[in-house]
């Protein structure tokens, strides 16, 4: 039996007809940027997350580029401001703030989860502070009540990078509409994930949702007019065609995964590999990566592999010890830096059998 890490294939065969005719419809109407079924993704996105505006973008990193770019087009934010973002991300988070000439200010995670540790927040605050960008990584919420206030104490905005945990709850309030506005990525692999690049940005700001969409369309609100210097970032007809045809799936697909969660969390039990923390509130995770801990984990990947099971490291390297970020190198952060060389990602997704589910553990207890 192999095990692929994402089977990328099944997952959209599962919905072969509806995207075929999706595709074809798009390609027929002879209308492929900025058109009806952009508009109609950004509708049913927008309703089934609760926020009052979404706008396609080409892609997740994009999305939060823009967010700190509207913000700086409205003076609320300044070049060399501050946001916060968790040591423990992936570089995206990063690359937004530092292309629009913020600041990075690292803060480490909390070990039970791997999220931002909020405790530690505050003592990261200074008078250029200007918002804080939470990652609800893995797929798990990494927003709270402690969040909110020291936002609303600090004045500070609350950007949600929601790459990896589209559908998931905190009271009832689904990611993407929890702090003042959000980055979704469509890339293939993601739980809600198109056939190529894709991204949207969530808020309820209509100055700033207006903002966005005109930087997003080349600073333009109005054709050859152009109000800012803009980027040319927008989602295609056909990338917004094919994920509306898979949003209506999105949250039985979710549940498929915390089920698998569920099982791999009970039935694992081997005492080298240390398994992450079911939530209390299930609809809190959507367990977009199953990732354990292992003092040793190339022996542990090179098992699995034995076994033609794949797996995946995030990340291996933090982005504060990454080369095109020379400037943080020398900053240390042990825990993050002791996830990179711990953590594995093992398969999980809505395709799994349980047959496949069960060899994966069985592996994992064989090791």
């Amino acid at each position: 039996m192999e095990i692929k890490f994402l089977d990328l294939q099944k997952i959209n065969l599962q919905h072969q007809e509806e995207i075929e005719n999706q595709i074809v419809e798009t390609f027929r109407s002879g209308w492929y940027l900025l058109g009806d079924k952009t508009k109609t993704f950004e509708k049913n996105l927008a309703e089934y997350i609760g926020a009052k505006h979404v706008i396609g973008i080409a892609n997740g990193l994009d999305a939060l580029r823009l967010i700190i770019r509207g913000y700086l087009e409205l003076g609320i934010f300044q070049k060399n401001d501050e946001i916060i973002v968790p040591a423990n991300t992936y570089i995206a988070s990063l690359l937004a703030i530092s292309d629009n000439q913020l600041i990075p200010v690292l803060v480490e995670p909390n070990p039970e989860n791997h999220n931002i540790d909020v405790d530690k927040i505050e003592a990261a605050i200074t008078p250029k502070t200007k918002a804080i960008m939470t990652v609800h990584l893995y797929g798990q919420v990494s927003y709270n009540e402690q969040l909110k206030e020291i936002a609303e104490k600090h004045n500070l905005k609350i950007i949600e990078d929601n790459a990896q945990a589209i559908g998931a709850e905190f009271k009832g309030i689904k990611t993407g509409n929890l702090g003042d506005a959000s980055g979704f990525s469509f890339y293939p692999g993601k739980n809600l994930g198109a056939l190529g690049d894709g991204g949207a940005v969530s808020t309820n700001d209509d100055v700033l949702a207006a903002t966005i969409r005109a930087l997003a369309n080349y600073g333009s609100t109005k054709k050859y007019v152009n109000d800012y210097l803009g980027l040319n970032s927008r989602l295609d007809e056909i990338q917004a065609a094919i994920l509306d045809a898979k949003l209506k799936y999105l949250d039985l697909d979710n549940q498929k995964r915390r089920e698998i969660a569920k099982r791999y969390s009970s039935e694992i039990s081997n005492p080298k590999i240390e398994l992450p923390t079911l939530p209390q509130n299930e609809k809190s995770h959507v367990w977009h990566l199953f990732v354990v801990k292992t003092k040793d984990r190339e022996a542990l990947q090179k098992h699995l592999e034995a076994h033609a099971i794949q797996s995946i490291i995030h990340y291996p390297i933090p982005p504060h010890k990454q080369t095109c970020y020379s400037e943080l190198n020398g900053l240390t952060f042990p825990i993050t830096e002791n996830l990179c060389q711990e953590v594995l990602s093992i398969p999980i997704s809505q395709v799994m059998t349980e047959e496949e589910v069960s060899f994966v553990i069985q592996a994992l207890n064989q090791f």
